[in-house]
């Protein structure tokens, strides 16, 4: 039974994180279902922010918003406030000649409930969906809008991209981390659809939306998989780009990790039909992006455990044990101010032990806080000007 446990662990940290990758890319090879751009549509469009107490950043946001070089049908931007009670409605209203909309609601919900009244609200064909924190490209709407072009998506993540200016430490971990992470998504939207989109930048058809519960944390991962449950698909377009920065302390990344983790916990109690193979029809992909990761910090134990009482013998499981020894005393090693911390594979050992630990805060956090889903306070504003548009895009 120790031999099983071992080994079944050592396979699902290893599909995680290996082989889900390794399948995706050979079935784009051999199964390509690329997403085709038709730059003739031109539907009315509509970008809708949300955000609570935004008033030091939303100007910033707006302008941003309306840079944006489409033009072949109408652009409207609506800014949803989340019950704020600083001076957001005032930067907000200073835009209304340049056709910016104001949509305040008095009591504070949260994010979900924003967006569900903000899309309802709504007429136009696309909604554009993006945070008040991420500078957008200003093509980034129309790369989206030519990707919708494909009638058989109903919804198209943007990328973001980080402007780490030669991160180091944990920040290099995170980088390195999200690279990971679009190229899986990437490789998700060529095979069929990604599951979760970029919160910071996404479009979806008015048609395709569907509300979702207002206690959701993730709404980027619920709104884009009621759009698969419709049969559509949700894509993937690298030119529409949201620029922001990594997190660069460790505690900085667990507050925003540790909820986005508690966030999936929680959509297996929103949606439990999405765990059975029978009614989701994206379950590999599901199961392998989902719930493998959730999986595996919990396997990591036991399979840690296993192999310590396998390596009584000595000879392979030893070697094991020594090995997973060696990994977490390189992640200690890779810390911010440890002793490797300058060396590459150690960062990224903290990074990828951190960043599971994170899975069992979140676990902690989901059923400790029924409130998660409300904003905390914002983020400074970044202290400096913006980047160049070119700088530091990951592929």
């Amino acid at each position: 039974m120790t031999v099983w446990i071992f080994w079944l662990s050592l396979a699902l940290v290893a599909y995680a994180y290996a082989g889900y990758p390794l399948l995706l890319t050979l079935w784009a090879r051999l199964r390509p279902r690329p997403l085709v751009h038709d730059a003739a549509v031109a539907p009315s469009v509509v970008v809708v922010v949300v955000g609570f107490n935004e008033g030091r950043r939303i100007g910033a946001k707006i302008e941003s918003c309306l840079a944006q070089t489409y033009r072949r049908g109408p652009l409207r931007v609506l800014i949803a406030s989340d019950g704020s009670t600083d001076d957001m409605g005032a930067v907000v209203a200073s835009y209304a000649s340049r056709g910016v909309t104001w949509l305040p609601f008095a009591e504070r919900r949260g994010k979900a409930a924003c967006l569900n009244d903000a899309a309802a609200a709504c007429h136009e064909d696309v909604i554009v969906f993006t945070d008040a924190r991420q500078r957008l490209h200003p093509e980034a709407v129309e790369r989206l809008v030519n990707a919708l072009g494909d009638r058989r998506f109903g919804a198209v993540s943007g990328e973001l991209v980080f402007e780490s200016d030669g991160a180091e430490g944990f920040a290099a971990g995170i980088d390195a981390y999200w690279r990971y992470e679009k190229y899986i998504r990437r490789q998700e939207a060529a095979t069929g659809s990604v599951i979760g989109v970029t919160g910071a930048l996404y479009a979806i058809r008015r048609a395709s939306f569907r509300p979702i519960p207002v206690q959701t944390i993730l709404d980027d991962v619920a709104i884009p998989m009621q759009v698969v449950m419709q049969g559509q698909r949700v894509g993937f377009e690298a030119g529409a780009i949201a620029y922001d920065r990594p997190s660069t302390q460790v505690d900085q990344e667990r507050l925003r990790k540790v909820r986005t983790l508690a966030g999936n916990f929680q959509l297996i109690q929103l949606f439990p039909s999405w765990i059975l193979p029978w009614a989701n029809p994206v379950w590999v992909a599901f199961f392998s992006h989902k719930l493998a990761r959730l999986l595996a910090p919990f396997a990591m134990a036991a399979g840690l455990l296993a192999n310590a009482a396998l390596s009584v013998d000595l000879g392979f499981y030893a070697a094991c044990l020594a090995g997973q020894l060696l990994l977490g005393a390189a992640a200690w090693a890779g810390r911010p101010g440890g002793p490797a911390h300058s060396v590459r594979i150690a960062r990224l050992a903290h990074a990828f032990l951190t960043l599971n630990a994170f899975v069992v805060l979140g676990l902690v956090h989901f059923l400790r806080h029924r409130d998660a889903h409300l904003w905390s306070a914002p983020a400074a504003a970044p202290a400096s000007g913006p980047h160049p548009l070119t700088s530091s895009k990951k592929s």
